[in-house]
């Protein structure tokens, strides 16, 4: 299956540059470019992408805003956020927007193409390195959500045990073996929390895990 690719970024040269890197891998399709997140928005209205590639700050409509207004679309693309360590509490607005995940700036070519597809399969990226410092922005910032702490309180003992698992970046399998439990048990589980959160991925999962207090 090709992916469809949108590219935002208000940059000439590094847009250029993600779409001329993209376009070298056999299963991505860079079906338009845009400058800021208004036209971002016309742009995935028109051309229908799998994956909207996205820099977090532009002037205008910034990343975070433009996400708001893709998930809404009719058919919504994934999301994936391109930013830099300075940029934390854009990230965190950006999961709450909806955003599938993030890649940071620095990271090679693969680490980038294998972020598409995973977005395009509907599951959360999640680039180590950005993971801690969002959890670190949590943590300093002792953010602190009532909806998060509600929502944390409907799950059962052994749904918040696997939640502060995610919430350490841990796999199915991993989190299986810290519970004794089977990998499809602790599936099962991963999507009972989900579901219970109302998080459409482990990314949101792990923000209301740290903003609600568990973690």
């Amino acid at each position: 299956m090709t992916i469809r690719v949108l590219v935002v970024d208000d940059q000439p040269l590094i847009r250029d540059a993600l779409a001329a890197l993209l376009a070298t891998a056999g299963d991505v399709d860079v079906v338009g470019t845009a400058s800021d997140g208004a036209a971002a928005v016309r742009q995935a209205g028109r051309c229908e992408p799998d994956v909207v590639l996205m820099d977090i700050r532009m002037p205008g409509m910034d990343g975070v805003e433009a996400t708001r207004h893709l998930r809404a679309l009719p058919r919504p693309p994934a999301v994936v956020m391109l930013t830099t360590f300075d940029l934390d509490e854009y990230v965190l607005a950006a999961v709450r927007a909806g955003a599938s995940g993030f890649l940071l700036k620095d990271g090679d070519a693969d680490d980038l193409v294998a972020g598409i597809r995973t977005a395009a399969a509907g599951d959360a990226i999640l680039a180590p390195r950005a993971v801690q410092r969002l959890v670190d922005h949590i943590a300093g910032t002792r953010a602190h959500d009532p909806a998060a702490v509600q929502a944390v309180s409907q799950l059962t003992a052994r749904e918040r045990e696997v939640l502060a698992q995610l919430a350490k970046g841990l796999t199915n399998a991993e989190i299986a073996g810290a519970l004794s439990v089977s990998e499809a048990t602790a599936k099962t589980h991963v999507s009972n929390v989900l579901a219970k959160l109302h998080a459409r991925d482990r990314t949101q999962a792990v923000v209301i895990a740290y903003t609600s207090g568990l973690a």
